[in-house]
This record gives C-alpha cells, sequence and structure tokens, in this order.
C-alpha cells in the first residue's frame, strides 16, 4: 500500500466517526460533546446536511485511494476540506472566542492532515 492511499483511508477514518457524530442522532452527540441544544427540526437538518457532506467527502478519498485517477483530485480536496474547517474555526476563535477541547483537537487534526496531504502533493509534483 502506498503512502496516498494509507493517508487517505487514515483520513476517511478520522472522518466518518465526526460525521456520524454531527449527524447520526444530534440531539443526543451534541448535547454531549457541545453541550448545544437541538431542539427543531432545522438543527437537525442542518447537522444532518453536515453529516451528508463529510460521508460524501469521505467517499471521494475513498474513490482516491482506490483509484489511481482520482488519487491527486483526493488529495487536494482532502488540503481544500481541511484548510477550509481550520480558516472557519480559527475564524470563529477570534470573532466568537475559545472552543472547547474537542473543538481544539479538532483544529489540531485538520491542520495536520492539511500540513501532511500539501506535503504528499508536493512530493508528487516531484516525481
Amino acid at each position: 500500500m502506498n503512502k496516498e492511499k494509507i493517508f487517505l483511508l487514515l483520513a476517511t477514518g478520522g472522518l466518518v466517526p465526526i460525521a456520524l457524530s454531527y449527524g447520526f442522532d444530534p440531539k443526543t452527540s451534541m448535547a454531549f460533546l457541545f453541550n448545544i441544544e437541538v431542539n427543531s427540526v432545522e438543527s437537525s437538518h442542518i447537522f444532518r446536511a453536515v453529516m451528508g457532506l463529510y460521508l460524501a467527502t469521505a467517499t471521494y478519498w475513498v474513490i482516491g485511494a482506490f483509484n489511481p485517477k482520482h488519487t491527486t483530485g483526493a488529495l487536494i480536496n482532502l488540503v481544500i476540506f481541511m484548510f477550509g474547517l481550520v480558516a472557519g474555526r480559527f475564524l470563529s476563535v477570534g470573532i466568537d472566542g475559545n472552543p472547547n477541547g474537542v473543538l481544539w483537537l479538532y483544529i489540531i487534526l485538520e491542520l495536520g492532515f492539511g500540513l501532511v496531504g500539501l506535503a504528499i502533493l508536493k512530493a508528487r509534483v516531484k516525481q
């Protein structure tokens, strides 16, 4: 197994539980993880849409892991996805203040995955 395949599958393995924590049962998971009360259809709808977006993205990473024609595209997608999350989280820290420890862990992991993905992409270009 090559490093790109391992990396894409590892990132997928990390993203799927996060996706499910947002949308599988948002009333329970959001209260437990973030002390967020999900008390309307609209709130559940938003969290389940985020879950769907995350799962669709993870599906593309799996496709990229197993189909060399899509590996570079999946890596680019992963880097943009991770850095987009980090940018939004840093914006929130600046505007809204300090989040809980789980969200800081997400920031660290997303930044790390983005940087590693970028390094893998740069190495692919040099080949």
